[in-house]
């Protein structure tokens, strides 16, 4: 079976499709592409989200998705940092607004 080429906007338009909140498996169905074809565009997209030229070779691929796994570890743990301190700031608050006089 011949190898398909998919443009650059073809790639871009089904990880916009995704991103979007639509489906892989709807995206592959509508857009006549594999999923794995799929998931190498949306991590790629990703990478390149993050500055990082995508690999070309298996061992570089593997590390690359060692640091997008580490790289959304941090995000999460910074969302859980931001929403802690916003939480203790509006307790702080609550708790200095009733001074005695």
């Amino acid at each position: 079976m011949p190898k398909v080429v998919y443009t650059e906007e073809f790639r871009r338009t089904a990880v916009e499709l995704v991103a979007g909140g639509m489906s892989q498996k709807q995206v592959c169905a509508d857009m006549g592409c594999s999923k794995s074809a799929l998931q190498s565009w949306i991590r790629a997209a990703k990478l390149e989200e993050h500055g990082i030229e995508p690999a070309k070779d298996a061992e570089e691929s593997r590390e690359q998705a060692k640091m997008l796994r580490r790289i959304r570890e941090l995000e999460q743990e910074n969302k859980v940092l931001r929403e802690a301190a916003a939480y203790l700031s509006q307790a702080n608050l609550k708790l200095g607004g009733a001074s005695p006089k």
